[in-house]
């Protein structure tokens, strides 16, 4: 049974969300402040947590923060009422891995839910498959069809984090210090140039693109759901 932490201050929308989140068959707790978010986040083995912005204590960007420092990888989707981009961005770049804006419907919720615990639960690859597209994590290569799509290094390794979170929305901040290091002197221009060139490779219209998704102010998204191998 998969266990869900729900951080939510008003009590009818927490109660709610218990409510549902148990009749879809996952086990729940509850935090109604960041302080208790963090200290259960940190002492307790969850598999995904819903995570309010607007708490008492701690905020939800706070307790984002102090979680991922931690090294805890679970999945993080935070819950807001704001519609700032500037909001959402950050919270993207302390290492939640998805947002939904209050209010939400309920199936939404259950689909994005499903979608991230399904991710979390993929087995590491060594090969990937997408569309007609291959991507060979022991050999470093990129095949479509029969044939091997050249890739920078640079590429190869932009791709493989894509890739490796699938469904994930990542900032322009997050894909450098992924793929360019920590403390690179570089601009998010030239990742929106990275991106163009490997949409180039890897999408069947470069004009509408299917797997790399742009999502204004927030970043890249990479919507694989594909096959995975050992």
């Amino acid at each position: 049974m998969k266990r869900i932490l729900i951080v939510e201050d008003e009590p009818s929308i927490a109660m709610v969300l218990e409510d549902d989140l148990r009749r879809e068959g996952y086990a729940t707790e509850t935090a109604a402040d960041g302080v208790t978010a963090v200290r259960m986040a940190l002492t307790n083995a969850f598999d995904l947590i819903l995570l309010d912005v607007m708490l008492p204590g701690k905020d939800g960007l706070e307790v984002c923060r102090e979680v991922r420092r931690s090294g805890i990888e679970t999945r993080i989707l935070l819950l807001t009422a704001k519609t700032q981009e500037a909001e959402k961005v950050l919270g993207l770049e302390l290492g939640a891995d998805d947002y939904i804006t209050k209010p939400y419907s309920t199936r939404e919720l259950r689909a994005r839910i499903k979608a991230h615990l399904r991710r979390s639960n993929a087995p590491a690859a060594e090969v990937y498959r997408f569309g007609d597209a291959e991507l060979d994590f022991v050999s470093c290569q990129l095949r479509r069809g029969t044939k091997v799509v050249e890739l920078s290094a640079l590429e190869f390794k932009l791709l493989a984090a894509f890739v490796r979170n699938s469904g994930r929305v990542l900032s322009r901040a997050r894909l450098l210090d992924m793929v360019w290091g920590t403390g690179t002197n570089v601009t998010d221009r030239v990742v929106d140039n990275q991106v163009t060139n490997l949409r180039k490779k890897i999408e069947p219209d470069v004009e509408s693109p299917r797997y790399l998704v742009s999502l204004r102010g927030l970043g890249y998204r990479f919507d694989g759901d594909g096959v995975t191998e050992r």
